[in-house]
């Protein structure tokens, strides 16, 4: 159980008639740790994987009346639910030409919650196609990866693998690395159980630098060769 005062577990615990929310309850510490940042703000909010359309009023309560909500989901009963403020976009999530026509249509996101199809095919391909679409300091979640060898959570232990990589690496009087693609892109990335968490950056990062500064070193430790 959550600590009392999660704006998001409280209105999904007084949510109890009305269009279905279904959530892993451990979720909402979570959101609400990485998403607080966005609340009364004109954010730009896609879920992925509509369903029975009661989260989409979770996250309309949860960032308020300025935010842009945008739901995705291949089934076309799904635009019942769309109304002032909030956008249905039918679609396939593993279908790169439909993220395209969609970047066309939706040129910002903030926020992206990926509670899709849940097939590893599903949650690359979107990540793929929405993680460079992100604003500076944009939030990407994907939910319900499930199992230990989850081909998600390869891919997702790729990029974090990725986040340490020294290809670029030069000596001197400092350390530096030239950044490759997702050094620039990712600031951070998270893993709760079946939920992972990927921030961009605010800004790209071009030099990742380790500079010396004082001037007495002890003489035994010696600079990794390059």
């Amino acid at each position: 159980m959550q600590a009392a005062g999660n704006p998001l577990e409280d209105y999904f615990d007084s949510h109890t008639v009305g269009p279905g929310i279904w959530k892993w309850r451990h979720y909402f510490s979570a959101y609400d740790r990485h998403l607080a940042k966005f609340r009364g703000q004109p954010v730009h909010v896609l879920e992925v994987g509509i369903y029975s359309g009661g989260s989409l009023d979770m996250w309309r309560h949860y960032f308020g009346e300025t935010a842009h909500i945008y739901g995705v989901d291949v089934q076309p009963a799904c635009r019942a639910y769309e109304r002032a403020g909030t956008r249905i976009l039918i679609g396939d999530q593993a279908d790169a030409d439909f993220w395209k026509s969609f970047k066309r249509d939706v040129p910002r996101l903030d926020v992206v919650i990926d509670d899709g199809g849940h097939q590893p095919s599903q949650q690359i391909a979107t990540l793929e196609a929405l993680l460079p679409h992100l604003q500076p300091g944009g939030v990407y979640m994907c939910e319900d990866i499930h199992g230990p060898e989850n081909l998600f959570c390869s891919y997702l232990d790729g990029i974090s693998r990725n986040l340490h990589d020294t290809s670029g690496w030069e000596t001197g009087a400092s350390l530096r690395v030239d950044t490759i693609e997702w050094q620039m892109l990712v600031d951070s990335v998270h893993l709760y159980p079946f939920l992972a968490v990927v921030e961009r950056r605010a800004a790209d990062l071009h030099l990742l630098e380790a500079e010396k500064h004082g001037t007495e070193w002890q003489p035994f430790f010696k600079t990794p060769p390059s």
